[in-house]
């Protein structure tokens, strides 16, 4: 198990629901440029040419501005993209298949959605960081579970892992999860479903340049 010492800050995940074709690269590059610490490759439209095409040119943006390259779902995806590492659901493979096929450096996390005792499983099985999520009201996942602070905060204490926060966050809300130990925010809509990504972006990253007060 790698945990990064870079897994922090903002989570921005690039989902092609809200990113034209020909948007996307430019739309990634200015969430970096607005501080995304790590990016996140989601797509449940294109064919495997196609997402392999995008992944690839994602992970070169990223590793020029040295920033972590994370695809969904997808391990061979992943692999093939030369990414950082994988996200892994609850109905993805499970992350032993993962770890077999990226190597002892990938970075795998584990969605954790509102479990404490599923993100201490993940653990002990070699997860780099788990999700909790949703916290707030989500359009991309609107049935999803809802996590809480006291959760954020009991993990903190019980586990040694980056902790990822997603779902319905904004710059406002999301304070709140920082302040509480998330240690990053994962964000789609927030980021890439404005206008103005690199503006946006840095409205996120300036939560993590401010002293965190723990609950």
């Amino acid at each position: 198990m790698i945990i990064s010492p870079r897994l922090a800050g903002l989570y921005a995940i690039a989902d092609t629901q809200y990113l034209d074709d020909a948007k996307l690269p430019k739309a990634v590059s200015e969430a970096i440029l607005g501080g995304a610490r790590v990016i996140q490759y989601r797509d449940k439209k294109h064919d495997a040419e196609s997402r392999l095409g995008q992944a690839r040119e994602i992970a070169k943006l990223c590793r020029q501005h040295n920033v972590l390259f994370l695809v969904n779902d997808d391990i061979e995806l992943a692999k093939q993209a030369w990414a950082s590492g994988v996200h892994l659901g609850r109905e993805d493979a499970a992350l032993a298949e993962a770890r077999t096929m990226l190597g002892q450096q990938a970075i795998i996390g584990v969605s954790c959605y509102n479990e404490l005792a599923r993100a201490e499983q993940a653990q002990a099985q070699g997860a780099d960081y788990i999700a909790f999520g949703s916290f707030y009201p989500s359009h991309t996942k609107p049935q999803a579970v809802r996590a809480n602070l006291e959760l954020l905060c009991a993990a903190k204490q019980k586990l040694r892992l980056p902790v990822v926060a997603i779902g319905g966050i904004t710059p406002e809300n999301g304070a709140h999860l920082v302040a509480a130990g998330a240690d990053a925010l994962a964000v789609i809509e927030g980021v890439f479903g404005q206008d103005d990504v690199r503006a946006a972006a840095r409205r996120y990253a300036r939560l993590f340049t401010k002293p965190k007060s723990r609950k």
